[in-house]
């Protein structure tokens, strides 16, 4: 079984010491893809390095696909003119699958002020109009705001399709997003036993629906939550990072909760992301 990390932070500087041996471990647990999508202009070239020196897969290591964007939650590290540079980039780079991460955010205070607040409404929107305009997916960041930001692909007429990332919402409004043409992904979230309104999500809707995500370096799933990838113990106020080499947890979560066998999940899930990035 090959498995596509249809969202995994593999540039941020968590990975600088070992990003090599993170994908040959990834590679071996049977990840044959990942997508790295941006959320600081002043990592776009970094990235788009890191995943042309990976644009096949191979015995040791997977394919990476780039996509670029201005994430909401690093507001204040944007300037208005990383959208002129985005365009040019996104012009000038066939192999950028996605425009992402983008989105809303109103979890965090200062995310949430009204001058923020706007200011993340025209920095979505505008980068939506991008995507449009390049007829390109997009990878959407949202938390707590998915009125908003339906209403902003509704705004902005976005047919694109692309992923709803992290998806922590209802199983009604997964299905909202579904008929605005975007899938699902779901990660490590999901393996948590006291996860029940995701995997009501996850059993409720047709398989179709979904992708499967690490989000490495963060959301570790259930098993490694303890445990950083060395052995040692996590101790309080650690964060354990994640590893796109967790993504068959993912898979194994799915498979306990849904009828369909682990290979069929498999196959299906690696499908989805093709169709919803329409990676080649």
């Amino acid at each position: 079984m090959e498995l596509i990390d249809s969202h995994c932070h593999l540039d941020a500087p968590e990975f600088d010491a070992d990003r090599e041996s993170v994908l040959a471990a990834a590679r071996a647990a049977g990840v044959s893809g990942i997508v790295v999508p941006a959320y600081v202009a002043s990592r776009w070239h970094s990235l788009l390095r890191l995943c042309r020196a990976h644009s096949r897969a191979t015995a040791a290591a997977p394919r990476l696909w780039p996509a670029l964007g201005l994430h909401p939650v690093h507001l204040a590290a944007h300037v208005d003119a990383d959208l002129d540079a985005l365009a040019a980039l996104l012009a000038a780079s066939p192999d950028v699958v996605a425009v992402g991460e983008i989105g809303l955010d109103r979890f965090l205070p200062e995310l949430v002020t009204d001058a923020a607040w706007a200011r993340q409404k025209a920095l979505f929107e505008a980068q939506l109009d991008l995507a449009r305009q390049r007829d390109l997916p997009v990878i959407l960041h949202a938390r707590r705001c998915h009125a908003d930001i339906q209403a902003s692909l509704k705004r902005t007429r976005h047919v694109s399709g692309g992923i709803l990332h992290a998806f922590s919402g209802s199983v009604e409004e997964a299905g909202q997003y579904r008929r605005l043409g975007l899938h699902l992904g779901l990660g490590g979230p999901l393996t948590y036993p006291q996860s029940a309104r995701l995997r009501a999500v996850a059993t409720s809707l047709p398989l179709d629906a979904f992708v499967l995500e690490t989000d490495a370096p963060d959301l570790v799933p259930f098993r490694h939550c303890d445990q950083h990838g060395d052995g040692r113990e996590r101790q309080p106020g650690e964060r354990v990072r994640n590893s796109p080499a967790y993504l068959p947890d993912v898979l194994d979560c799915f498979a306990e909760i849904r009828p369909e066998s682990r290979e069929t999940l498999a196959e299906a899930f690696s499908r989805n992301a093709m169709q919803a990035l329409r990676l080649g």
